[in-house]
């Protein structure tokens, strides 16, 4: 059981990465320091995005339309920091008997 909780952890840590990226490269996109025709940019952006989006798009329906300002992986980053959390300090000592 540990070693299962250990690898949602894990997906949750790489998932963050994954958010981050998204955002430094959308950054990149919008300001033309890289190019989406540059047939690599385009594919490491369109998996970027495959992972994602799924989960992003319900979070920007709900939030209210803020310009050009997209707050939706901030919610997101801290929807994954409180399942790490509740999994590290509450699930895993009550599952492992700690």
């Amino acid at each position: 059981m540990h070693a299962i909780l250990e690898l949602i952890l894990t997906v949750l840590w790489l998932y963050t990465i994954v958010i981050f990226a998204m955002v430094i490269m959308s950054w990149l996109i919008a300001f033309n320091v890289v190019n989406l025709h540059n047939k690599f940019v385009a594919q490491l952006w369109y998996i970027i995005n495959r992972l994602t989006e799924p989960l992003l798009g319900p979070i920007r329906r709900f939030l209210p339309n803020m310009g050009g300002i997209d707050l939706s992986p901030i919610v997101l980053l801290l929807l994954v920091y409180f399942l790490q959390t509740l999994i590290a300090r509450d699930i895993a000592p009550r599952l492992l008997g700690g």
